[in-house]
């Protein structure tokens, strides 16, 4: 049995303060203590009540700063760190300009066990603990992502794009191929460790009817996996695919005959839904991973998070970075922009909200918030330290980092999210293992 003891500032989330009174659903402690056994939270509180239950126990203080749970991005392409920040395009002529010929060369598999190193210490130095990952068109790829993330002792999901059609030929391929190698990826990976699957058409305008029924097939022969794809992006995408599925109603009735929409499921972006495709994902209990650097960044439009989270018939919603469209590994910077696109609707997104779409509202989405997401007992223990004072500007900001009530809480908060970045992460820890350090940025399991 391993005991550890983290002395900070911590904050995280009980219940969904979007149908809760906010104060209901935080936790915070200014001076807290969190003990793990063996990787798992056994328990958190005050530090004054009790350092005494562990007198053999050293503490690791991080007294000055907030931890908080590790942030969850459930909507990212490992793949696309060699076209972030490429211009002038949008969603469909980005792809074609800029993506496709970039995940060509994820055919090499010691190209991609290089990219995935890099992505997972972008993520690491982002305090991002989990990921719903999309890799390319290659099993190459996958076992590349799966490896370098076993080797961490990451909870990861990812998989394998399936695209039969509408890409270019280095980068399809079909229906039966993608069938057979998604079965051989999901029994090689799929809970092995801390890792597990996505079955992954990539979007239905790069799939045939065919495939997407065979990825069907996958979700009926492997209940537990996920299913990930893209939803109503962009303006033209959703002309397109009504224009290459002419039986479907939708874009969401295109998943639908085909068995994709259910629990486990999570649609990226979901920008032009109409409001019948909202009722039916919510009825569903299917997810939407809200990607608002990306959305801007390709000029999509304005996610409508409020509707998703409505009384009436709510969605699990977390947060994505969907690097490379989006331009940001940052969830806190994520979080900022989301900010922005709920703004631009004359409505408003509190802090806490923010910070809870990137921990347990990102756990929920992923039907993961019985292992991470909160300090529950039980849980994993993968949390991020954050620094409220990283930059002269932040210090200026937040003279004093530890908040002495419920109101000067959200404000340091709110600060962190809109003036923070990688730079706010002090440490990254998996199952209580130090994973990356601010002062010593190369530090990783070996």
């Amino acid at each position: 049995m391993r005991i550890q003891a983290f002395r900070s500032s911590f904050l995280d989330f009980i219940a969904d303060p979007f149908f809760v009174p906010e104060a209901d659903s935080v936790r915070y402690f200014a001076d807290g203590l969190l003990v793990l056994e063996d990787g798992k939270v056994q328990e958190l509180g005050h530090y004054a009540e009790l350092r005494d239950r562990y007198p053999e126990v050293a503490i690791v203080d991080y007294s000055g700063h907030l931890i908080m749970p590790g942030f969850i991005d459930t909507h990212i392409h490992f793949p696309q760190v060699e076209v972030l920040a490429s211009y002038g395009e949008q969603l469909l002529e980005w792809l074609d300009k800029y993506t496709f010929p970039i995940e060509g060369r994820f055919k090499d598999k010691a190209h991609a066990d290089k990219v995935a190193k890099i992505f997972l210490d972008e993520l690491l130095k982002n305090g991002t603990t989990t990921a719903l990952v999309f890799a390319t068109v290659h099993p190459q790829s996958v076992d590349a992502f799966f490896e370098e993330a076993q080797r961490r002792n990451l909870r990861m999901i990812a998989g394998k794009s399936m695209m039969d059609r509408n890409a270019p030929d280095f980068l399809t391929d079909t229906a039966t191929s993608s069938y057979q190698e998604n079965k051989e990826l999901i029994q090689k990976w799929h809970k092995n460790g801390r890792l597990l699957y996505a079955v992954t058409p990539r979007f239905a305008v790069t799939s045939t009817d065919e495939q997407l029924q065979l990825a069907g097939k996958l979700l009926a022969e492997f209940p537990d996996v996920y299913m990930h794809t893209h939803l109503s992006e962009n303006v033209n995408e959703v002309e397109l695919v009504a224009q290459l599925f002419p039986n479907s109603t939708g874009y969401l009735n295109v998943y639908d005959q085909a068995g994709l929409v259910r629990s486990r499921s999570v649609f990226a972006h979901c920008v032009q839904l109409r409001d019948d495709e909202f009722r039916r994902l919510s009825e569903a209990q299917a997810a939407i991973a809200f990607c608002p650097t990306s959305n801007l960044f390709l000029g999509s439009g304005l996610f409508k998070l409020m509707q998703a989270k409505s009384k009436e018939y709510s969605i699990h919603v977390g947060l994505g970075t969907d690097i490379g469209g989006g331009t940001s590994f940052s969830m806190l910077q994520t979080a900022h922009e989301a900010y922005k696109v709920v703004q631009l609707q004359r409505q408003k997104l509190s802090p806490f909200k923010a910070l809870f779409l990137a921990t347990l509202g990102g756990a929920k989405a992923l039907y993961l918030d019985d292992t991470i997401g909160n300090f529950d007992p039980g849980k994993e223990a993968d949390f991020v330290v954050l620094d409220l004072q990283a930059t002269p500007l932040m210090e200026f900001r937040t003279p004093n980092p530890t908040a002495t009530s419920f109101e000067d809480l959200m404000e340091k908060v709110f600060t962190l999210i809109v003036l923070g970045d990688d730079r706010a992460t002090r440490a990254t820890y998996i199952m209580g293992d130090l994973a990356y350090d601010r002062a010593s940025p190369n530090t990783s399991h070996s």
